[in-house]
């Protein structure tokens, strides 16, 4: 891809509507926009992002024997009358009639969307156990939309519900849920913190949140550093461990990933039964598993970025490499940068080339500030010595080598 015939609309000043080192950078580096307040456009590059993270998420989900699906985003308010989360929920869902006089709500979950489903086609435990998953766009009414993507108005989450005819088959597919979210978390390049929660309108009994420590972050997980317990603040007052009585430490967090033991709040709620193998009628008994999946984008800028900009994960990354020729009328400079970002191309690489006539210190700044893994920078006194830098933006390590040493560099830092 040329800069030139792309979309990447960077900000040299901070924006005033953002409130948060990664709201700065998201608006900055030209990866959203808002259309107003909760509601925001994905650019290309910040849709690239988006697509990585979802490209990691599928590979862990189908891992695990999940079948994707898509369901509705309009759902009918009688659903939630039935399950009794309609109150739960109150102004926070966006409810509508239709012009059939349709009660209507714009989902801001899907348990009972996919419970319904279950009730309808599970009918035997040798349809057990089963995990189905999506990845969805999900709408709440929140009264303060803050932190860009973190709390949004409109969001992209990936739920996934298990259902099984034991409680037995319930542990076995939370642990395995609970493995795959650490294995899907560590590939996005955070480090984070699995606490005990409180399931809240969920409903279920076991539950645990994934949290991404970040200084900006809405969510407090109290540590003890004695016996190591971790939960989510329940009150002001919680500051003592109730395990050993040590002083809580408070840290700021984003919350990333939930997942919940449902057992049969809502099978029982909407009539969601199997026969079991002595063909006595039981209720499903249901796991959820949820990530915030555009959420997951300030929470990794939260933790991987510096004084100049994002520094992306390698799996992250919008592009693999940023091609950086310093001066684009230099016929020299101009064929070795084109030859490169050739070569990338034909090896299933992607590469942002900045063919603008720009000076060098705005290429510089640029690339900086939009994080991609690895700059490879052309300019004339490099190549009169026929070398060639690469620059790691991770940690700003340079390494200078002839065009084919750094073509080597490159394949084996992405492959390797």
């Amino acid at each position: 891809m040329f800069w030139s015939k792309g979309f990447i609309p960077t900000l040299k000043e901070t924006p005033q509507e953002a409130e948060s080192i990664s709201h700065q950078l998201m608006l900055r580096a030209g990866l959203i926009r808002m259309l107003m307040a909760g509601v925001y456009s994905y650019l290309p590059l910040g849709l690239k992002v988006l697509n990585n993270i979802q490209k990691i998420i599928r590979a862990e989900m189908d891992a695990c024997g999940a079948s994707e699906l898509l369901l509705p985003a309009l759902q009918p308010q009688e659903l939630w009358t039935k399950s009794g989360r309609d109150k739960d929920m109150g102004e926070v869902m966006i409810k509508f009639t239709d012009r059939r006089q349709r009660k209507i709500c714009l989902g801001p979950t899907h348990e009972e969307v996919i419970t319904d489903l279950a009730k309808n086609h599970i009918s035997s435990y040798k349809q057990l156990p089963l995990i189905l998953y999506q990845i969805q766009t999900k709408f709440r009414d929140e009264l303060r939309p803050r932190f860009g993507l973190i709390r949004a108005c409109e969001f992209i989450m990936k739920d996934a519900y298990s259902f099984d005819q034991d409680q037995n088959g319930l542990d076995k597919n939370y642990q395995a849920m609970y493995n795959a979210y650490n294995r899907i978390f560590k590939r996005c390049g955070l480090k984070f913190l699995v606490t005990q929660a409180d399931p809240g309108v969920m409903g279920g009994t076991v539950s645990h949140e994934f949290m991404v420590p970040a200084e900006d972050g809405e969510d407090i997980v109290l540590s003890c550093p004695e016996c190591k317990l971790q939960q989510t603040q329940k009150t002001e007052n919680d500051e003592f461990c109730p395990k050993c009585n040590t002083k809580l430490e408070k840290i700021n967090t984003i919350e990333v990933g939930h997942i919940f033991q449902l057992g049969t709040k809502y099978s029982s709620m909407l009539g969601a039964n199997f026969l079991d193998a002595q063909g006595k009628q039981r209720e499903i008994i249901m796991g959820c598993y949820g990530i915030g999946v555009s959420r997951l984008i300030p929470a990794v800028i939260a933790q991987n970025h510096d004084n100049q900009g994002i520094t992306w994960p390698k799996e992250l990354s919008p592009y693999k490499i940023i091609i950086l020729p310093l001066d684009v009328t230099d016929k020299k400079i101009r064929k070795v940068a084109k030859d490169i970002h050739k070569e990338l191309e034909e090896n299933g690489i992607e590469a942002l080339f900045d063919d603008r006539d720009e000076r060098a210190g705005v290429k510089f700044k640029d690339a900086d500030l939009l994080g991609i893994s690895l700059q490879v920078i052309i300019g004339k006194e490099s190549l009169k010595k026929n070398k060639i830098e690469l620059k790691i933006r991770k940690d700003n390590r340079k390494i200078i080598k002839s065009k084919e040493g750094i073509l080597k560099e490159i394949k084996r830092l992405i492959h390797g």
